[in-house]
This record gives structure tokens, sequence and C-alpha cells, in this order.
């Protein structure tokens, strides 16, 4: 059976030429495009900002501090994953690449063995960056809920129910309101003798002779 590849754009940094010779062959003959090749530190960030490459292959080449600049550079710039390719094992310049980003290593195998690997790291830094954005969403949401609590002395429960009120009747996702919050724009201004309802609103005591206001957080 045939399993169909994700078709990649493919950035290949090495301080050697060979080396970037022989990964392209073997990038291409998998059916990925090589967006460049590079062997200069202070090329490869403004090129893979300007490429968007899928995936970053950066080698080994005859200098350990050349191949983890490289990196650096990379993972500065890109929002795809570094993956060193070796040669052979090298379990002290890992350790190294794995402080400046690289996402995982590889050592020289046949194309079916890169194409393995690639597959492994996609979904990998794929499930990563979900996993990040999820205790990035769940952050933002309790910075707003503490945001209401104090503004409204209302309870963790009731900040929630704020929250989650005013995005159900906007139709919007619940992050998206606790960013307006952290925002300032929901922040209406607090007003003595209100009381919370529950249900995301707080009701001012009406004056003789004025109408009932309500303020929706």
């Amino acid at each position: 059976m045939t399993i169909e590849h994700q078709h990649l754009r493919v950035l290949i940094a090495n301080e050697r030429e060979d080396r970037i010779a022989l990964v392209t062959t073997l990038v291409s003959g998998l059916g990925h495009t090589v967006i460049a090749g590079s062997t200069h530190v202070v090329e490869v960030g403004a090129l893979t900002s300007r490429e968007h490459p899928d995936v970053a292959l950066v080698g080994l080449g005859t200098s350990s501090t050349h191949a983890l600049e490289l990196i650096e550079r990379i993972v500065r710039e890109a929002e795809c994953p570094v993956i060193a390719v070796l040669e052979g094992h090298d379990a002290a310049f890992v350790d190294e690449a794995a402080k400046r980003g690289v996402f995982a290593y590889i050592v020289d195998g046949s194309a079916d063995e890169l194409q393995s690997a690639l597959d492994i790291t996609l979904r990998r830094f794929a499930e990563y960056h979900n996993l990040q954005g999820a205790f990035g969403r769940r952050a933002q949401t309790e910075r707003a809920k503490g945001i209401l609590m104090e503004r409204y002395q209302v309870d963790e429960r009731q900040a929630f129910a704020m929250l989650r009120d005013h995005a159900r009747h906007g139709g919007r996702k619940l992050v998206h309101v606790a960013q307006v919050v952290l925002d300032g724009h929901l922040l209406l201004p607090a007003t003595s003798g209100g009381s919370h309802d529950g249900a995301g609103a707080t009701k001012d005591r009406a004056e003789p002779g004025e109408g009932r206001k309500e303020q929706v957080a």
C-alpha cells in the first residue's frame, strides 16, 4: 500500500557544501522541495524568515560551533522544527543543540529512514505547539478571571460565569473574551451598591425617577 506523505518545503544548512548536496539529493528523492541551502550563519536567519520552510535540516560540518550557531539563528526566525542531521552519533553535540532549540536529530541512513524521521518530528512538533497553545489559553483565562474577581468583587466561579456567558451571548470563544478582558475593553467602571447575578452582569440599583441600567462584563 502506498502511503501519501505531506509535501514539504525544506531548508538545508551546513558548513560543508558536499553535505548540503547529499542531503538535498535525499530530500528531493522523497518528493520534497529544497527551498534553499546555506553555509553562512549571517545569512541563514534572513533566509529562514523570508522562505518560511516547513522544516530545517542542519548538519554538523567541520565545526560544531558553526552548526550550533546555524541552529540558533534558524530557531530564532523559524516557526518550524529544526532537525540536526549527523553522520554518526554525537551525544555532546546533541545536548548542546537541544539547549539551542533543536527539535530532533537523525543519523545518516536511507531515504525511507529520513522520511520516517520527518513524519515523526512534524507530528510531535504539531502536538507540542497544540499543548503550548492549550497552556497559554488556560493562563489567559486565569488572568482574566483574576481581573474580574478584583474588579467586581466576585468569586472565581462567578468570574468564570461572566466570561462564559459573555462568550455565549456574543457567539465568541472563551479565550477571545478573556483576551478582551486583558486588553481592558470589557472592564466597565465598577459601581457601588451593585450586585452580580451570577450570569455575567452587574446591576445597579435604580434611583427614583431613573430607569434601570445594566452593565455586562
